[in-house]
């Protein structure tokens, strides 16, 4: 499975032939009288191109309900290498699928087989994604590519070569997304997330980040991760909802230039993290319409905007992120396109299922929390991507 960044998709036109008479040698020359006022030359219209993805796009969203809309922004989890309990999940209406390390079997060729019998609608097949970075957070044990420990104290070129490897066993094992590009930066060996940077200083993470989207280019789609940037933010949003000091004019001077590289150099996915900047927004960024709004508007980003694990949300202890189908409304409502959840066997654990996720955005939208341009926005942005992998 291969996924096209900037392909050029098939345009249909229509050629219009023009026509032109010429007179006939020897025939007589009309009169000036005689001759008729020449017609004032129009240029033929240009046919508009016809882009067959987003004509696929529009008729399948012509035919989704509100709730079935609102399911296709879930990307789910399931335990295990059972293909069984994950097709579920997607034939409820979810898009994605993102693999853990429990789902992963022994050998490569057992991945691509599962991942095989996940797919539901071939023209639209799920988009499967996974944590790869290398290192401390690596899914697949026969990834023998570089992490970040020994990246980001070599050249930027490294860091190309070690994720276009990287992205080589991802898609043969049939995954399509690698939320595995650590954008944040950090110097402090005591930040939980030190070990997984790229870079120690903005400018030496935003080359490394930018060669690491270079080197999945036209693989699997690239994802930067934790916008708006975990490094500046001390502590684990596994646990909390880290807090950063910064001003906006500090953050863009800093945190900000990975993410504006990686997106310069074409990264397909943003994850927001659970990380707040009360100086722009006491919001958690997965969370907050601000922190959206710079991701599109100041940095330019239009692709799909996914959240880190929302479950990390509703298990921090904090009351105001104990309801989870609030939580979900919240994120899109903000500009969240797809909603990620690392769930158990039995998500009723957690008070969580598609259906009831997927209620409580189409109530949103119903009493006008969330806005039906907004959903429709966000939908048509995932299956964009999901119909792209199958051509």
């Amino acid at each position: 499975m291969r996924v096209k960044r900037t392909a050029a998709l098939p345009f249909l036109v229509t050629a219009v032939l023009i026509g032109v008479a010429a007179c006939a040698g020897g025939a007589p020359a009309p009169s000036p009288e005689s001759r008729a006022p020449a017609p004032s030359a129009t240029a033929t219209p240009t046919p508009t191109p016809i882009d067959p993805i987003a004509a696929w796009v529009d008729e399948r969203m012509s035919q989704l309900t509100l709730e079935q809309k609102s399911a296709a922004l879930l990307m789910l989890h399931a335990p295990g290498t059972d293909p069984a309990p994950l097709r579920a999940l997607v034939d409820a209406g979810a898009s994605g699928l993102i693999l853990m390390g429990d789902n992963i079997p022994a050998t490569p060729a057992e991945l691509a087989a599962l991942t095989a019998a996940l797919e539901v609608d071939p023209e639209a097949p799920p988009l499967i994604g996974i944590d790869e970075e290398g290192g401390e957070v690596q899914r697949l044990h026969w990834d023998d590519a570089a992490s970040a420990e020994g990246l980001r104290a070599a050249p930027p070129a490294a860091s190309r070569d070690a994720f276009s490897l990287r992205a080589r066993y991802l898609a043969d094992g049939g995954i399509s997304a690698n939320f595995g590009i650590v954008a944040d930066v950090t110097a402090d060996p005591g930040s939980f997330i030190f070990g997984r940077v790229l870079g120690t200083d903005p400018a030496g993470s935003a080359d490394r980040v930018a060669a690491a989207v270079e080197g999945e280019r036209g693989v699997v789609a690239s994802t930067l991760k934790h916008f708006p940037g975990h490094g500046a933010a001390p502590g684990d949003s596994h646990l909390s909802v880290p807090s950063a000091p910064l001003t906006i004019d500090e953050w863009r001077a800093g945190p900000s230039l990975p993410f504006q590289s990686g997106i310069d150099a074409g990264a397909e996915m943003v994850m927001t993290g659970h990380l707040a900047y009360p100086a722009i927004d006491a919001a958690p960024a997965s969370l907050s319409l601000e922190w959206h709004r710079i991701l599109r508007d100041d940095l330019g980003f239009d692709g799909i905007v996914v959240t880190d694990d929302m479950l990390m949300l509703q298990h921090n202890g904090l009351p105001e992120f104990a309801d989870p189908g609030e939580n979900a409304v919240r994120a899109v409502a903000a500009g969240a396109d797809l909603l990620l959840y690392v769930l158990p066997a039995d998500p009723a654990e957690f008070g969580i299922s598609v259906s009831s996720l997927a209620g409580a955005i189409a109530a949103a939208v119903q009493n006008g929390r969330i806005s039906e341009e907004r959903l429709d926005d966000a939908v048509t942005r995932v299956l964009t991507m999901r119909r792209a992998l199958s051509t």
